[in-house]
């Protein structure tokens, strides 16, 4: 059983699950994105290895059991609405079940609009000393489209 401590923190879907984001521990990069219920949640703190919940076969997996590709835990933390995991591994092969790297190769990228920091700010927030011009978010037409 999940430690009662930890389930309390957890939001969960109508399914009775929250999001697993993958990220690998060292380079901060993003491999996948996976579901646990509390059980997979308890398994994966307890036994070093990822464990999801398939909501396709309605059954736990282990990430590498049959590919090899196993995602070793390195820590797993709780976002601060309770309905997200960041779970940070150190990664053996690929990630995705395409055999790339990460699930974020093959999507490719949207060709989102990329903002800019005002001027003055190092975190996106207005400089605060009293002798800085405060800042103000920049026009729409001061963004770039990337493709």
């Amino acid at each position: 059983m999940l430690d009662p401590a930890v389930a309390a923190l957890l939001k969960r879907d109508d399914a009775g699950l929250v999001a697993a984001v993958v990220q690998q521990h060292d380079t901060g990069e993003v491999l996948m994105v996976g579901w646990m219920d509390d059980e997979a949640l308890r398994r994966t703190l307890t036994e070093g290895r990822v464990t999801f919940w398939s909501r396709s076969r309605r059954e736990y997996w282990r990430k590498g059991d049959t590919s090899g590709h196993a995602q070793y835990v390195s820590s797993v933390a709780i976002d601060c609405d309770g309905d997200a995991l960041l779970v940070r591994v150190d990664q053996v092969g690929a990630a995705c079940h395409t055999g790339t790297r990460t699930c974020f190769d093959a999507g490719g990228d949207l060709g989102a609009v990329v903002g800019q920091r005002p001027e003055g700010t190092s975190d996106g927030q207005p400089d605060s000393r009293p002798d800085a011009v405060s800042g103000t978010a920049p026009a729409p037409d001061e963004f770039e489209e990337t493709r």
